[in-house]
This record gives structure tokens, C-alpha cells and sequence, in this order.
């Protein structure tokens, strides 16, 4: 019996896409989940004789970990420390990890699109969670995979997708005019993790659509796809005082060049109908 894919943080948007894209190939994997009861076993990532009792039981040859906290006490236990236990129960173990990161590790403040290359630099504690995250990740399994992505969307509806729906419903949300990100639809980049875990580079590798477009515009384009009206999206300005990050694209040329699975622009998505846009 072949060896499963462990997916950590199943429950979740990311996770649970890319659990059902593992299974679709018909390759064995099992998921994790913590607070949202799921299909799987429950694991709390920032208790590492946890990490390590699933990863001895489950023997998996490759794990994606997706859990993480977007905010709250646990946010730094969660996203660095539970990082860290992973990997080193990976590493421990012999499994290839894909651990992944996000686009907010760096301030926003470059003129171009953010490389592998480029040096990190969080403005956020989110941001600075993951940096550090990163930062154990590497030192506790050399040949991890880091893969930072973006915003995501598609698969069903996502949290992109509730806060315009909030907006159109005439909640006073307002789309920030001045924060640039590369949305990628949840299902293709779960394609790409999926490819990533049976051979790969190690290292970092930007994982995102190659269309930078700004929160607002981001909004708008949701809005249409939806079939609402893109003018009632609002805008707004974070500027530099709210401690956000301005212009945090990321250039990943380099996975598309390693990539069988193709990374799309949302706006070539989401031009597309309901029923032809990305599927995975």
C-alpha cells in the first residue's frame, strides 16, 4: 500500500481544495483539522509529540501544510512554532514537505514584482508570524519546499468572495485603492502543490496568478463574476500610516517555468463563464 499525502489544516479554504485535488488523482492522503471538524484527524500543530505521534502513525512521504491562524493569541504558536513542529516531524520521518507562505512576508514598498531572491520584510504580526515561520521551516528540513502564494478565490465561493458579497448586500466594506496583490484561484494553485509534492525544487518558490491587481480591482472583478454590479463596490485608501503593505506582487516566472499546471491571471479567469472558469 503506497504511502499517503498528509494535509494539514484540511478544514480549511486551501487545504480541503487541495485534499479533493489529491484524491481526484486517485493518490492515497489523509487530512488534519483543529477547531472545524473535518474529514481526517483532528491535530493541533503547535503541540510538536502531536505533530510527531500523526506523522509516525500516518507515515506519510509528503505533507502540504496549510494550517494556519490569520490572526489571534494562537496566531504566532500556530503559524511559526506549529511550522517549525512540522517540518521537523517531516524531516524526522523522511517526508517531502510544501509548506506554504504568503505574499505578506514582504512590506510592499518595491517598484516591482517580488522575487524568490528578495529579502522579507513584514510590515504585519500575520506578516512576521509567517516570516518566521519560513525562517524555522528551513533550518529544521533543508529540503522543504516554501511556497508563497497569494490571495485566493474560486472553488465555490471563498473569503474573497464573502466580503464582496457583504458589499453588494450594502455593507459598508470599502476595497483598498493602494494595496496590490496576484490573486490565484484556490483550485489551480492547489494543482500545483499537488504536482510539487512528488518532485520539485526545494527552497522558495512563488506561487501566485501573474496579474497584480489591487484589492479594489480585485473586487470589482469578483462583483461581475457574480453577476452583481462592480459600481457598488467601494474604495478606499490604506496608506502607509495603517501599517499595511502597499505593492506586494510576486513575479512567479520561476515556478511557471517548472510547472506543468499553468498559473492564470484572475481577470482571464473570471471572464470566463461560471461553468468553464478553473476547476482544477
Amino acid at each position: 500500500m503506497r504511502r499517503p499525502v498528509l494535509v494539514t489544516g484540511a478544514a480549511g479554504f486551501l487545504g480541503g481544495e487541495v485534499l479533493r485535488c489529491l484524491r481526484a488523482a486517485g493518490t492515497p492522503s489523509l487530512g488534519t483539522w483543529h477547531e472545524a471538524p473535518a474529514d481526517g484527524l483532528r491535530l493541533d500543530v503547535a503541540d510538536p509529540h502531536a505533530v510527531d505521534d500523526v506523522f509516525r502513525v500516518v507515515r506519510p512521504w509528503a505533507v502540504v501544510h496549510t494550517a494556519y491562524a490569520r490572526g489571534g493569541e494562537q496566531m504566532e504558536a500556530v503559524n511559526a512554532a506549529g511550522s517549525g513542529n512540522v517540518a521537523t516531524a517531516a524531516a524526522r520521518h523522511g517526508a517531502r514537505l510544501v509548506h506554504l507562505s504568503t505574499d505578506v512576508v514582504f512590506g510592499g514598498t518595491a517598484p516591482d514584482p517580488y522575487t524568490e531572491d528578495d529579502p522579507v520584510c513584514p510590515v504585519t504580526p500575520y506578516g512576521q508570524s509567517k516570516a518566521t515561520a519560513e525562517r524555522l521551516v528551513a533550518e529544521a528540513h533543508p529540503g522543504a519546499l516554501i511556497a508563497r502564494t497569494s490571495l485566493l478565490y474560486g472553488a465555490g465561493g471563498g473569503p474573497q468572495e464573502a466580503l464582496v458579497e457583504g458589499a453588494l448586500a450594502g455593507g459598508e466594506i470599502a476595497f483598498f485603492t493602494d494595496e496590490v496583490r496576484c490573486p490565484v484561484h484556490v483550485a489551480n494553485l492547489a494543482a500545483a502543490l499537488v504536482e510539487l509534492t512528488a518532485e520539485g525544487p526545494s527552497g522558495v518558490l512563488h506561487l501566485a496568478g501573474p496579474e497584480p491587481v489591487t484589492r479594489y480591482e480585485f473586487a470589482r472583478l469578483l462583483a461581475g463574476a457574480a453577476g452583481g454590479d462592480p459600481d457598488a463596490i467601494g474604495a478606499a485608501e490604506a496608506g502607509r500610516q495603517s501599517g499595511r503593505p502597499g505593492y506586494c506582487a510576486l513575479d512567479s516566472s520561476r515556478a511557471q517555468g517548472l510547472l506543468q499546471t499553468r498559473l492564470r491571471g484572475v481577470t482571464e479567469v473570471l471572464s470566463q463563464p461560471a461553468d468553464a472558469r478553473y476547476t482544477g
